[in-house]
């Protein structure tokens, strides 16, 4: 790649991913306004993120600008330890994500699931969102007994309790027809969380794979103005 060229795309990529920067920090400051607490706790690490893009792009602008070498070894140092967190990231929300499908039910259009299906350092997190979590019915999938518990339906919304279940699931005994109760603290509940989480971090995980192959290429591009830049040292 030509001397010019490649100072050029460094550039002009950083520009753009400055203006991309920001754009991550307003976003982080507006998740911190929402009223879901999974999406508020992670308004600190996406303002990391935004902040750390920012700097990097400050530093590969300038090195291009100025064509200097030692701005570009420290910008391509510092995305390096980027590349290397993306994929160590993705690795393991891959694993942690492997188990837990659910079950399909006969008669039911939806599946069900298990807090035993996943993995335990995955639902230890989850737990722990689970726990801050303004949960909805709707989010939670927490409305209704677990089909293996056999409580006939009087109603969309209200089990004859007076069966006696035909499984020894704890969440049998845990539901309650009152509409503060539910299955709020049954493990099929928070299973149904996990699985929300688990979906999530499958989105993330598919992102950071066309990030790292992006970055890998601007990676590539800025070794090569470092390289000239090396060759051909600033004046200025």
């Amino acid at each position: 790649m030509g001397v010019g060229t490649s100072t050029f795309v460094i550039r002009w990529i950083n520009f753009l991913t400055m203006l991309l920067s920001v754009a991550v920090i307003i976003f982080g400051i507006w998740m911190s306004t929402h009223h879901d607490g999974c999406r508020r706790s992670l308004t600190l690490p996406v303002l990391g993120l935004g902040a750390f893009i920012f700097v990097i792009s400050i530093i590969g602008f300038f090195g291009a600008l100025k064509n200097s070498s030692i701005l570009l070894w420290i910008y391509l140092i510092m995305l390096c330890f980027v590349l290397v967190g993306i994929l160590v990231f993705t690795v393991m929300a891959f694993i942690v994500t492997n188990n837990g499908s659910g079950h399909s039910v006969a008669g039911l259009r939806y599946k069900e699931y298990q807090l035993q299906e996943y993995h335990s350092w995955f639902l230890k997190q989850t737990l722990k969102q689970y726990k801050l979590a303004k949960l909805s019915p709707i989010e939670a999938g927490c409305c209704r007994p677990p089909s293996e518990c056999g409580y006939p339906a009087v109603n969309a919304s209200y089990y004859d309790l007076s069966f006696h279940p035909i499984s020894t699931s704890k969440d049998c005994k845990l539901y309650k027809n009152s509409r503060v109760t539910k299955c709020y603290n049954c493990d099929s509940c928070k299973a149904g969380v996990a699985q929300y989480m688990k979906i999530e971090w499958r989105v993330v995980a598919v992102f950071n794979i066309v990030l790292f192959v992006v970055l890998s290429m601007i990676y590539f591009v800025g070794c090569c103005a470092r390289r000239n830049a090396a060759q051909n040292p600033s004046k200025a």
